[in-house]
């Protein structure tokens, strides 16, 4: 299996290259940093690129005639009072979460195709489902990510399955600033009715299980990893 992370330099980007590299997968990661990992037994498997796939297009033709799977990491958290929100940060948020998985998806559509059972996975947020405060910009760009997830489901069924993962607040350094004290993770997993926060690893596993033929019937969903935030109430 080859599969394409765009985003794969930290977070469950990076949580889900190491798991797939584990299981025996080629994997090609675009990040804009490039990753430096040790020479191991997965080296061989693994292409680093160093790429800013909200910038531009993002075409790995060059790198695979075919892709397995493909899954768009990059993902943003702005959190502010709709009146202090600036038309510059809406725009961001879209083209960080949203625009930048369009032409993505645009540009390596036909190494998927090719493969003839491909997998997409693409990230949401819990809080597309679930109002919460503050989060005008971000669920509106989400949102805008699930549409895409359940048309795209529809128009490149039955050969590329298209799903979606909505988590919670997850233990990445992209949420660093709102669990860098004890008191605020404490905080974070108290408002979760599992009473935990998601590691990384966690959420990885599941897009790791999305690219697998284990799921070959699940499209066009969002399937949710919060805690139990989106659906109980204790």
């Amino acid at each position: 299996m080859k599969v394409a992370i765009i985003g794969d330099s930290r977070g469950i980007g990076a949580a889900l290259r190491e798991q797939l590299l584990a299981s025996g997968a080629e994997v090609v990661g675009v990040s804009r940093t490039g990753v430096q990992r040790p020479a191991d037994a997965h080296s061989s498997k693994y292409q680093s690129l160093v790429f800013d796939a909200v910038a531009h297009p993002c075409d790995l033709s060059g790198f695979a005639t075919q892709l397995d799977g493909l899954v768009y990491c990059p993902g943003s958290i702005s959190l502010k009072p709709l009146r202090g929100l600036k038309r510059e940060q809406f725009l961001s948020d879209l083209e960080v979460n949203y625009l930048g998985a369009v032409q993505t998806l645009q540009a390596n559509h036909k190494l998927l195709q090719a493969a003839g059972n491909a997998s997409v996975v693409l990230f949401s947020t819990v809080a597309v489902g679930t109002g919460m405060p503050y989060h005008a910009s971000i669920a509106g760009a989400k949102g805008a990510v699930e549409g895409l997830t359940r048309t795209l489901a529809a128009e490149w069924a039955p050969a590329i399955r298209v799903n979606a993962i909505a988590p919670s607040l997850t233990d990445t350094s992209l949420a660093e600033p709102l669990l860098n004290s004890e008191a605020k993770r404490t905080a974070a997993a108290e408002r979760h009715p599992a009473g935990r926060i998601a590691s990384a690893e966690e959420v990885a596993s599941l897009a790791a299980w999305l690219l697998t033929p284990a799921s070959a019937s699940m499209t066009g969903q969002v399937l949710a990893v919060d805690g139990g935030m989106s659906r109980v109430r204790k």
